[in-house]
């Protein structure tokens, strides 16, 4: 059938009014897309560029070198070794569980390493690397880089750790580095964008903390090119970080070494000081510990093993601990009394073993008593009745004095932790810890070194270097830092009449070298070294009286708690001090016994330069020494120990 003229004209319209519509739709879509094109290509352009260089160009930080630590022979205390690590970046890694799972075929990793590396990525930005494994080695560290096309954001890294090759003897003076903590960044009011990097070392004690800012450096950066899953290309721009500066110690690493040693397993501290210039020799605190074990993060296991020690390695006893000086105090005494013109070097006072004050009697260490004595014999025989009486007349506001003017009850400055000022005692101190007033009593145990009185190992050496000096020495632990030395003016005169200086000497070296001397058994046969020095018994229990009555129970048969601590001080050669010493055993026992010969070792190895020779000691005591000597020498050796015997 044939469409009438009229039907195809109706239908020719149509159909043109569709393609009218359809046209106009087409070209209106492509008008808005051309516009939006036109928006993001010119008007965005500025924006997408960056956006895409940021995607293939990222920034990383280079950990600076840490500084070395040296002894003041140069001989290396804190160094760096190399290290193989894995570190991963999350922005980069895109399906972090599988690579992870990937990694874990490669290199020893426990359900733990995963767990914590999970918490780190977790708790750190997108594009700060997380240490996925440390200390590598190298047969792992090269399957990690031959597979790295297969692992988006994994990085192999050969960086640097912190290592202590002398292990425990300098663990309380340097201290130790570790991983950067939350507590560490929160202690900081602008931290230093370093810190973020993975398991990022930082000074935790001692040394380490005290001089961080010096030893870290400051950071390098590189711009590095990555692949669309993460892979780096090349590196397109390297800047060098500084290093940090290189410190070295007034110590003597040999010393240091021999000293450690020598004290053994006791818990016991020994202070060596150069008494002209106040240099730190030796700053000894035993036992120690291996500070190595703290660099990664020390394990639960270890750190109870050390913390349920009960001669507490952690704890640096030569200026962390703080203890009754004993007799060793009386120098004090002595001193305040003879410049406040209450005594001359010629008093004298009666010792019948005690004396009565009040309802209370206040004894003497001898039972029996010292009979008439001296300020010369007063020492030499450590009578304590002589200051019982000297005391009460010279008050203890003078005492405490004259205490702060050897350097007690001061906190000294050096970069070490957790340094005690110690005690000396007033009335007003007492008023304002205890709410009480002072009495005579409590002056009467401060004359001697007991009641509130305390002191650390580095206060009695320091204050044996002033009374042998009539100076004001100031300990100093830095020797140089960066290669400059560490200027440090002379110490300055006392103020101290020096024939009162003198008495106190004369004392102190009767002590060692007459023959009712309690620490005579100690003395230096050599003239050219004779020492002074001065013993001390520090109580740390009340004795009753009816213990006294049936006699005193001795240290042997007590608990190792509960027994006294033994002290000793002294300076050598007595007619030009080079060297004090001060030596604290805990729960040693006495001050002559224990004590003194540990200090008389001590400062002969300072003195001579090398193992101390026999005809140092009395020739009745050189077939013992020599055979103590020996096992000493086999001690050393076992720790890489100095070994010479010449002098210096």
């Amino acid at each position: 059938m044939r469409r009438s003229p009229r039907d195809t004209e109706e239908s020719a319209r149509r159909v043109n009014r569709r393609a009218l519509l359809l046209g106009g739709a087409v070209s209106a879509m492509f008008a808005v897309l051309a516009a939006r094109m036109r928006f993001l290509s010119v008007e965005q352009a500025d924006q997408f560029r960056l956006l895409a260089e940021e995607n293939r160009i990222n920034m990383r930080l280079i950990p600076p070198e840490r500084g070395l630590i040296q002894d003041r022979n140069g001989k290396l205390i804190a160094g760096n070794e190399q290290n193989y690590r894995v570190t991963l970046t999350r922005e980069d890694a895109g399906d972090v569980e599988a690579v992870l799972n990937r990694l874990s075929h490669l290199i020893p990793l426990t359900a733990e390493d995963l767990e914590q590396v999970r918490k780190e990525i977790d708790r750190n930005s997108p594009f700060v690397p997380v240490l996925v494994a440390d200390r590598v080695a190298w047969e792992d560290f090269s399957k990690v880089a031959l597979n790295a096309p297969g692992l988006p954001g994994v990085t192999p890294e050969v960086g640097l750790s912190r290592h202590y090759p002398l292990y425990e003897d300098f663990s309380h003076v340097v201290g130790y580095v570790g991983p950067v903590s939350e507590r560490d960044i929160a202690e900081l009011t602008d931290p230093d964008p370093v810190l973020t990097l993975p398991k990022f070392q930082i000074g935790k004690i001692g040394v380490e903390r005290w001089m961080e800012d010096t030893l870290r450096g400051h950071a390098g950066n590189k711009r590095i090119e990555v692949n669309a899953v993460g892979r780096v290309m090349r590196e397109l721009e390297r800047t060098e970080g500084v290093p940090g500066a290189d410190i070295e110690l007034t110590i003597d690493a040999d010393i240091q070494n021999f000293v450690q040693a020598r004290l053994g397993d006791q818990s016991a501290a020994c202070v060596v000081i150069d008494v002209t210039t106040g240099e730190l020799i030796a700053c000894t605190s035993a036992p120690g510990f291996d500070p190595n074990l703290f660099v990664r993060g020390i394990s639960q296991r270890d750190y109870s093993t050390l913390m349920e020690n009960d001669h507490r390695p952690l704890a640096n006893k030569s200026v962390q601990g703080a203890y009754p000086p004993g007799s060793t105090f009386k120098v004090v005494t002595a001193l305040a009394a003879l410049a406040a013109g209450v005594i001359t070097p010629d008093t004298t006072h009666y010792c019948p073993g005690y004396i009565e004050f009040g309802n209370r009697r206040f004894h003497c260490w001898k039972h029996g008593g010292h009979g008439t004595v001296d300020l010369a014999r007063s020492l030499e025989q450590s009578c304590d009745v002589f200051y019982y009486e000297v005391a009460q007349k010279v008050g203890i506001e003078a005492i405490a004095e004259m205490g702060h003017k050897l350097g007690l009850g001061v906190r000294h400055d050096l970069p070490m932790s957790a340094i005690a000022e110690g005690i000396m005692p007033t009335k007003d101190w007492k008023q304002e810890r205890w709410g009480q007033d002072w009495r005579i009593g409590d002056t009467i145990n401060a004359s001697i070194g007991q009641g509130y009185v305390l002191a650390t190992p580095l206060q009695l050496a320091v204050m044996t270097a002033r009374v042998a000096t009539g100076r004001a020495v100031v300990p100093r632990l830095i020797r140089s830092i960066g290669g400059k030395p560490v200027e440090m003016a002379p110490p300055e005169p006392l103020d101290l009449d020096p024939a009162y200086l003198q008495a106190v000497r004369q004392g102190m070296h009767d002590v060692m070298n007459t023959e009712r001397g309690t620490a005579k058994s100690s003395r230096i046969a050599d003239d050219a070294m004779m020492m002074a020095g001065k013993t001390g018994t520090s109580q740390v229990r009340n004795i009753s009286a009816a213990e006294r009555a049936r006699g005193v129970t001795s240290n042997d048969d007590l608990p190792w708690n509960r027994r006294d601590h033994a002290l000793f001080v002294g300076y050598a050669p007595y007619a030009a001090p080079r060297y004090a010493v001060s030596v604290v055993v805990e729960h040693g026992g006495g001050g002559s016994a224990v004590a003194a010969p540990i200090a008389r070792d001590a400062i002969l190895r300072a003195l001579t330069g090398g193992i101390p020779p026999l005809d140092a000691y009395p020739a009745a005591q050189r077939s013992r020494i020599e055979t103590d000597l020996n096992a000493l020498k086999e001690k050393l050796r076992a720790s890489g120990g100095s070994l010479r015997t010449t002098r210096a």
